[in-house]
């Protein structure tokens, strides 16, 4: 069974799974298929960083299970692109920089996961580097080690970040399925601007280690895809757990609407018919403000600059190859000629002279803003009673040059508390996807993915993208 280009961008796993079950597929000439695509497609968008040279005879290998009759189950066969900041043994593991080109030695534990369901590990994908935390006037996309990557709706556009290349990979069905990380905003703003499906769980239910930090206590990998089915078939395998998401119905539902009116005037347009349509489909809407959202921002960013000195150095420490310290990274930067020229690395300076995580004035910055964060999302849901609050994920991507302008800023109360949140395609800015985000409270992953899944069922409005140079 030959696939075209039409028809992986339609494919979902479980689709894939039944055709490779029947005989009519083989997960050899999936992996052909992406491989390819990636070759025709890639050289506009530089989503792939890296290929895995195994990747043909992982699929022979899943082909021979099958065979078998010893299928691992729906993932097996299915190939995977991993961001550039998860370990994978022997391949590129640079986290956007050139100071990382010695692979690691180890699998990071969700690698491990993955390869143990069968998936096929296809490459690795560019990244914002160092997570879009080495500058605040970073350019989304744009790494020393992968260049910029384009969105693929409008190639001059932004991809927005730091998991550009996951997002923009899956988008333009370079690879079933791709894993992201987020610590505020990295898996479901870049899903929002590519037009896919990004999922940020519970920080701890799949485990960071393995993972270049940000901050260990809210990192966490997280699905990306073109159908929530795939991103929660993708989201239990990293987890090590059985899928067991099934959609939820509109029907009764409760569903706070976190506007940011203002913000964009499409933005508003497409948060106004994602809510007609919910009513439509019989679910009760409020519109609804989250709360203490500066204070949070005020409180959140220092902390967050003190534990990425911390936990950085400790990462860099354990790491063959690598720079031993933040200094010598700052160093490594400062010789290279690719490194320093799009943007500085003042926050790699700041992280660098930060007090250690015992200081009371970090410790309250911290219980600060994870407390307002959670009180935030636990105030809205509880006083009307909601089983998701709905917000805009971002506005039309802006040129990819310079530093990014303000968004809606939707994902910082999730993230910083440790709840889940889910982007799904919502609607255009002319050829520009806009996302809406689902946001649950407490361990409501599983919740937000069934509410996310009928979301998709009923709107179906995501698009192939169109490759467009620019915009008229």
């Amino acid at each position: 069974m030959h696939l075209s280009a039409a028809e992986l961008d339609r494919a979902s796993i479980p689709w894939l799974a039944r055709r490779m079950a029947d005989g009519e597929l083989t997960a050899s000439g999936l992996t052909h298929a992406y491989l390819s695509r990636i070759a025709e497609v890639d050289p506009l968008l530089r989503a792939v960083l890296a290929l895995d040279p195994t990747a043909r005879q992982q699929a022979r290998e899943s082909d021979l299970r099958r065979a078998r009759g010893e299928s691992r189950g729906l993932l097996d066969g299915i190939p995977v692109l991993l961001k550039d900041n998860i370990d994978t043994r022997g391949l590129a593991t640079t986290a956007g920089s050139r100071a990382l080109r010695v692979p690691p030695s180890a699998d990071a534990p969700v690698v491990t996961r993955l390869r143990e369901a069968g998936a096929v590990v296809l490459g690795k994908t560019n990244m914002t580097e160092w997570g879009n935390f080495r500058s605040p006037w970073a350019t989304s996309g744009w790494s020393g080690a992968g260049g910029q990557t384009a969105n693929p709706h409008v190639l001059d556009r932004t991809p927005c970040g730091s998991s550009s290349g996951s997002a923009v990979a899956v988008a333009a069905s370079l690879a079933q399925v791709a894993v992201g990380t987020e610590t505020n905003g990295s898996i479901v703003s870049p899903a929002g601007h590519a037009g896919v499906v990004g999922f940020k769980p519970t920080p701890g239910r799949i485990g960071n280690e393995g993972i270049v930090p940000i901050t260990a206590l809210r990192d966490t990998a997280g699905p990306m895809a073109r159908h929530v089915v795939d991103a929660a078939i993708l989201m239990a395998a990293m987890a090590g757990e059985p899928c067991a998401v099934t959609p939820a119905t509109l029907e009764g539902a409760r569903v706070g609407v976190w506007r940011r009116t203002g913000f964009d005037a499409e933005v508003d347009r497409v948060v106004s018919a994602t809510v007609e349509l919910l009513r439509a489909r019989g679910a009760v809407t409020v519109d609804v403000e989250l709360r203490h959202q500066d204070e949070i921002h005020a409180a959140d960013r220092p902390a967050m600059v003190a534990e990425f000195g911390h936990d950085l150095a400790r990462y860099l420490r354990a790491r063959p190859g690598a720079p031993r310290t933040l200094r010598e990274v700052i160093e490594f930067n400062e010789g290279d000629p690719v490194e320093l020229s799009r943007f500085g690395q003042e926050l790699l300076h700041d992280a660098g002279k930060t007090r250690p995580l015992t200081d009371p004035a970090y410790r309250h910055q911290r219980r600060t803003a994870t407390e307002l964060a959670r009180r935030s999302v636990d105030e809205v849901l509880a006083a009307h009673r909601l089983d998701v609050v709905l917000a805009p994920t971002n506005g039309p991507a802006w040129l990819a040059r310079g530093s990014d302008p303000a968004g809606p800023r939707t994902a910082l109360p999730a993230a910083v508390a440790g709840y889940p949140n889910i982007s799904v395609p919502a609607g255009f800015a002319g050829p520009l996807p806009i996302g809406v985000s689902f946001l649950g409270g407490p361990g409501a992953d599983d919740a937000v993915l069934g509410f996310a899944a009928a979301f998709e069922d009923a709107s179906r409005v995501r698009r192939t993208p169109g490759y467009l140079p620019t915009l008229p």
